[in-house]
């Protein structure tokens, strides 16, 4: 967590009023509503992304923020919470960040209906305030985080997936949120600005690099909080497996493809897949990519001015592709 403070110093206030204005912004005349949401605030994770819209904004800026900047923060972080609550419905999972999720606790229909309350509450932040251009931001996020979702799901079948759309997928899923909390932190201070393009591209390249690291979690080498085989049991197309799957003789190919459809729960047939992939540079070929994804946000950083602000994104982009889990 030791470089997350350091990442977060030079918008540690902001990020402290935020809180509070965040906790605010969720509260209901409904008891058990306010229950729920209180249990939300309190097992909050690193807090990226509203990280990502204080320092963008203050970048841009040259070190100010404004009302709209906390607002953007907050329906980015209401309307995030508002998915992660249904997607636990969804995977049908007992566990967030450690914690029971809340469809563990309270069942699946108040889950979602709190899902539904809180996607409600960040769009009336921004009607309420005029925010149509922030509105607009997050919306177009959320349309393709659903798309991008739907997209794997049905590929996943067929297990078809080229590189290309491999990019699509994680371009909606993973990646359009942080561009959107990027762009944000620029249209709060900047509007209509081409600094918004800018940093909504900054985003989306730290988003990418991000997701091509949690696929290389699978295949193991270094010790992590994730056990490795995981994507290849739930049939889920990853960069290494995709160049693997490439760079693999036909009857291999074959193999490969049968492994991950029909028998994904076995372990020893899971543990030839990895070997298979690492054999066939498939890891290698992943950070290579990452890597240029990496490059590519650091460049855009390259053309303002230093700051701490800077520095810190700076700092960003490189602990995405170094952390270890």
């Amino acid at each position: 967590m030791k470089v997350i403070s350091q990442i977060k110093l030079p918008v540690e206030k902001e990020m402290e009023l935020f809180e509070k204005k965040f906790f605010e912004s969720m509260s209901s005349k409904v008891a058990l509503l306010n229950r729920i949401t209180h249990y939300i605030v309190n097992r909050k994770g690193k807090q990226m992304r509203p990280m990502f819209v204080f320092l963008v904004a203050k970048m841009v800026s040259e070190g100010t923020v404004n009302e709209r900047t906390y607002r953007g923060a907050s329906v980015i972080e209401l309307i995030h919470t508002a998915t992660l609550v249904h997607d636990d419905v969804v995977d049908d999972s007992n566990r967030r960040r450690g914690f029971f999720s809340i469809n563990a606790l309270w069942k699946n229909k108040i889950a979602v209906l709190v899902g539904d309350y809180l996607l409600s509450k960040g769009l009336l932040l921004s009607i309420d305030n005029n925010d149509f251009d922030l509105l607009k931001i997050i919306s177009v996020a959320v349309k393709e985080m659903s798309e991008g979702e739907l997209l794997q799901i049905e590929k996943a079948r067929k297990l078809d997936i080229t590189e290309d759309i491999y990019y699509d997928i994680i371009r909606q899923k993973t990646a359009t949120l942080i561009a959107a909390c990027c762009a944000l932190g620029a249209a709060s201070v900047k509007p209509d600005s081409e600094e918004i393009e800018k940093m909504r591209r900054f985003g989306e390249l730290i988003g990418m690099a991000f997701q091509i690291k949690d696929d290389l979690f699978d295949y193991g080498g270094e010790k992590i909080g994730k056990p490795t085989g995981i994507d290849i049991k739930e049939q889920k197309m990853t960069l290494p497996l995709i160049y693997a799957l490439n760079n693999s003789e036909p009857k291999e190919k074959k193999w490969i493809i049968n492994s991950v459809k029909n028998h994904n729960k076995d372990k020893k047939r899971v543990n030839e897949v990895i070997s298979l992939v690492k054999a066939r540079g498939g890891l290698d070929y992943a950070v290579t990519k990452m890597k240029e994804f990496q490059q590519e946000a650091l460049s855009i950083l390259g053309s303002y001015p230093n700051s701490p602000f800077k520095d810190s994104l700076i700092l960003m982009v490189n602990y995405v592709i170094e952390r270890k889990k």
